[in-house]
């Protein structure tokens, strides 16, 4: 096997590697999210459904958790292709745990989503707005929701970010930086990317219900959709046209 073959060989080793590492990662989250889902009586997953507007110390951080592993199963498998795109260039490198680093750096980012996500739960939830079943008690504050994230889907922050988030390649030829702390940047910077683009739909959540699992998993596959389909931005503007209808008819309907 000449030194060509062998550079093939090593670069599939290293995707195919990274790609089961990201495909476990997301499983775990996915499977914990069903887990507490479905076993709502186990004494973790009741921390992380308060009945009242008064949260312990142990409520805040169970729901911050329940907050972040959601977001990390939601966001990986849409990241896939940028997290791969970056360990086949960093390969070249040899570089040791850049691509840990950049995935790192990347959830970092939905972690600090997370922590703001579980302030406006507590706040909805304190002022009655938000039932402890996790999911909006107000036909007009969904309306709004709705209405809202929907012309959020037009707006120049969600076009620009969405084509970072399209072009893995154009990203990391643009912000290539070398080593650890390089990948760490390029993740941090990609994760404020991806944020832009899909902040507005994750809280759609309170909408149809933060651990509704079926409302979970169709925000996840809206957000692959846009990334990595064909004309994704497109698909974002109808998405949103959608969300500015569901809006005004739930509003009418009510």
């Amino acid at each position: 096997m000449n030194n060509r073959e062998l550079g093939f060989t090593s670069l599939v080793k290293t995707e195919s590697v990274t790609f089961n590492l990201l495909v476990l990662t997301s499983l775990a989250g996915w499977i914990f999210l069903a887990w507490a889902a479905l076993d709502m009586t186990n004494p973790l997953a009741m921390l992380m459904m308060p009945m009242t507007s008064v949260w312990s110390a142990a409520n805040i951080i169970a729901v911050f958790i329940m907050w972040s592993l959601m977001m990390m199963a939601m966001m990986l498998p849409s990241a896939a292709p940028m997290i791969l795109t970056f360990a086949g260039l960093n390969r070249q490198n040899r570089v040791k745990f850049s691509t840990i680093s950049f995935t790192g750096a990347y959830l970092v980012i939905w972690v600090i989503f997370s922590t703001g996500a579980v302030f406006i739960h507590w706040l909805l939830q304190h002022t009655g707005l938000m039932s402890a079943k996790m999911v909006s008690s107000s036909v007009l504050l969904s309306g709004i929701l709705l209405i809202t994230v929907g012309v959020l889907q037009f707006s120049p922050l969600k076009s620009t970010c969405l084509k970072h988030c399209r072009s893995p390649i154009g990203f990391l030829m643009t912000d290539w930086r070398k080593g650890i702390k390089g990948a760490w940047i390029m993740g941090f910077r990609h994760g404020w990317y991806c944020l832009g683009c899909c902040y507005a739909l994750m809280l759609l959540l309170f909408v149809g219900g933060v651990m509704n699992l079926a409302w979970v998993a169709a925000l996840t596959l809206a957000v692959a959709i846009e990334k990595m389909l064909p004309r994704g931005e497109r698909i974002a503007q109808f998405l949103g046209a959608g969300l500015i209808l569901a809006g005004v008819l739930k509003i009418a309907l009510n």
